[in-house]
């Protein structure tokens, strides 16, 4: 191998020191779930990329690919002198390419006031972003028509399946191709339903495969936007021939019967599917809004991506992702009128698929966005011009009463997007 040169090394070390903690050890503790929301601080630092001169071939990390982007020696230097100015200690640091920013994660030092740290550190001309980091919930509870062109032998059991009249939405499109990035908890890659389905993983919590694939959250929400069709095993997902891209941003905190996210690795996932072509974002999580958060966000709405949500438990708005304009959310169910904009789908009984090749039960506005998140890759596959107002006005408009209850529906919306793409075209 070849070595770094000798004038290198000072930005070397510098970029290694920033980057540590996405390059620890599978013995290291997990960086995401020992972070503190209550005392640790968001900080970002401009990062333009300038590569000192060096001979052909070398980077400023040495011999890596050209496509390498981490801090600057500008981003490194800075970030140096203010942990040495205000006493703060790195607790982990990213690059965002999209917003040309390096971010970090710091302590707030004992015995100072976050608040008032946040303020000093706003005046600072070298800070392009300080904020608290900030604590995300997943939307789910655990449990405390027949269509005989499936296999699949619990069908009949999927409360959401039936209700939407999927079934009769996959005469005409089964999401075929369709990219979806599911930002939530790891899920269980070799579940018999979802093999097939998830193209490919992203741990931004801890880098620790066995706890990927025994998330509960992540592997309830992919089958039910994509669980395989006709393979004799479990359910169908209301997409079955979309493809999946996990983002891991939520862990299960020894403590807590939720998984949860934060600040940290919401940006890291957000910003790596900002890179993809993926069309659909199902975001089954929320929390406080956030400044960092609604900037990725702006830019994968502006991009066109289509941001699905879940309404918060208590059925506020406000906070991130729902805040965000352009961002489709959705509520479980309910006999009473939705917030004005909101879709309304099946959330309660739903069964998906659990860890270990197994299925249950469970409820959510978590399972109603990933519902609507399947129903929307079936209108990509019919059309792929849609964009997110015309998917959020077409599911409003083509809902249909089910069990007492106005709720989206996967047949008349696949079918009323492909007259209009026929008519069109």
């Amino acid at each position: 191998m070849k070595r770094v040169m000798k004038h290198g090394a000072f930005a070397l070390a510098s970029v290694l020191a920033c980057l540590g903690a996405s390059h620890a050890s599978a013995k290291d503790p997990p960086v995401a779930s020992s972070m503190d929301s209550q005392r640790d601080i968001v900080l970002a630092v401009n990062n333009p990329i300038e590569p000192p001169a060096m001979h052909a071939g070398s980077s400023l990390i040495g011999y890596v690919p050209s496509g390498y982007y981490g801090a600057g020696q500008r981003a490194a230097s800075e970030l140096n002198d203010l942990k040495q100015h205000y006493s703060l200690h790195e607790v982990a640091g990213w690059p965002i390419k999209a917003l040309g920013v390096y971010c970090v994660v710091v302590e707030t030092p004992a015995g100072t006031d976050r608040d008032a740290l946040l303020k000093t550190l706003a005046q600072d001309h070298r800070v392009k972003l300080a904020q608290p980091l900030q604590d995300y919930s997943v939307y789910s509870n655990l449990p405390p028509k027949d269509d005989h062109r499936y296999n699949d032998p619990y069908v009949d059991l999927q409360r959401g399946f039936v209700e939407t009249d999927a079934a009769l939405a996959q005469n005409l499109s089964k999401g075929e191709g369709v990219h979806i990035a599911v930002v939530d908890t790891g899920a269980d890659l070799t579940h018999p339903d979802l093999q097939g389905r998830i193209h490919d993983t992203h741990d931004m919590v801890d880098g620790d495969a066995r706890a990927f694939g025994r998330d509960h959250h992540g592997t309830e929400v992919a089958g039910v936007i994509a669980a395989d069709a006709n393979n004799h095993q479990g359910i169908v997902g209301i997409a079955p021939d979309a493809v999946l891209s996990i983002y891991k941003a939520c862990w299960y905190a020894a403590s807590s019967a939720g998984a949860h996210c934060n600040s940290f690795t919401l940006a890291k996932a957000l910003a790596a599917i900002i890179d993809t072509d993926a069309r659909i974002v199902n975001l089954s999580l929320g929390g406080p809004a956030d400044p960092l958060l609604d900037k990725l966000l702006g830019q994968l709405l502006n991009q066109g991506r289509i941001v699905v949500a879940a309404l918060p438990p208590n059925g506020n708005l406000g906070g991130f992702p729902d805040n965000a304009p352009g961002v489709i959310v959705v509520r479980v169910s309910a006999t009473g009128p939705a917030p004005s904009g909101v879709l309304s789908a099946p959330g309660n009984d739903i069964l998906t698929t659990q860890p270990g090749g197994g299925y249950d039960f469970t409820s959510g506005s978590s399972m109603a966005a990933a519902h609507v998140s399947g129903i929307v890759a079936l209108l990509l596959a019919a059309d792929p011009h849609l964009d997110a107002n015309a998917v959020r006005d077409l599911l409003l408009r083509t809902s249909k009463t089910s069990n007492g209850m106005l709720q989206v529906n996967a047949a008349a919306a696949v079918a009323s997007a492909q007259n209009a793409h026929a008519i069109a075209h």
